[in-house]
């Protein structure tokens, strides 16, 4: 597996409108999209810091994954993505591994991205994200 950077940090929040005010007016980061991804029960809003991206998430359903997240951790870190290249090989090999995959195959998330994500329980207790961009 080849991880070239971390693509983003996802943040899981209540209220996507008044988290991005915080960011912008307080932190002085611009959001360059709002996204919604309806397969995921979420809106996105993006911010750029250098060459990573700050992803807030706001649940679109209290039964979704980031609704659900919400009520038993409350708001704050989510998740930790890393851009790689060959997901589809990335995931086999950590399969093969011993990583538990929470996607074995990739899936389309936001910005047009494929992604996948490995379950905590197999990663430090860290929610991973694997996301390649075949747009490049």
């Amino acid at each position: 597996m080849k991880i070239s950077r971390i693509e983003h940090i996802g943040i899981a929040v209540k209220d996507l409108e008044n988290s991005i005010k915080y960011y912008e007016d307080i932190l002085g980061l611009k959001c360059y999209g709002i996204e919604e991804v309806k397969d995921q029960k979420v809106r996105t809003a993006f911010f750029e810091v250098g060459q990573t991206k700050i992803e807030l998430l706001e649940s679109t359903d209290p039964e979704g994954p980031i609704g659900k997240f919400i009520e038993k951790r409350g708001e704050g870190f989510h998740h930790l993505a890393f851009a790689t290249e060959n997901l589809d090989e990335s995931l086999k090999k950590l399969d093969d591994k011993g990583i538990r995959l929470i996607d074995k195959k990739p899936r389309k998330g936001a910005k047009g991205l494929d992604i996948a994500f490995l379950h905590p329980k197999s990663t430090g207790g860290v929610l991973t994200e694997l996301c390649e961009n075949k747009e490049k």
